[in-house]
């Protein structure tokens, strides 16, 4: 069984892993095939995690996006031969750098540094 603070470090892992293959140049990612599906992937990894944090720790944490990120991962899942490449990139270039400082500041507040 995963606990609260292995799915909030599996959103990090993600994230991280999403960084370290995307720059700022959409033309890479537009270009890049695999690029895209690794984003993909692991966006659906960060939508998988959350959906797996205890209702508890989603009521605590109101001000963190949880039904958005259940549901990119659910338009992902359901609808994967329609994506939308622009919104990937959005949440790529816009959305994964507040999230990994939300959910950094709920470790630190669990408890749960490193």
């Amino acid at each position: 069984m995963r606990y609260d603070e292995d799915r909030l470090r599996d959103i990090i892992d993600a994230i991280e892993a999403i960084q370290s293959k995307v720059d700022k140049d959409r033309s890479v990612f537009d270009s890049d095939h695999m690029i895209r599906v690794w984003c993909l992937h692991h966006i659906t990894i960060i939508g998988e995690a959350a959906s797996g944090i205890s209702q508890d720790i989603r009521d605590r944490y109101p001000s963190t996006p949880w039904k958005d990120i259940i549901g990119m991962r659910n338009a992902i899942i359901h609808g994967y031969f329609h994506v939308d490449w622009d919104q990937v990139w959005n949440v790529v270039q816009n959305d994964l750098a507040p999230l990994r400082k939300d959910i950094e500041s709920i470790l630190k507040s669990e408890g749960w540094e490193a």
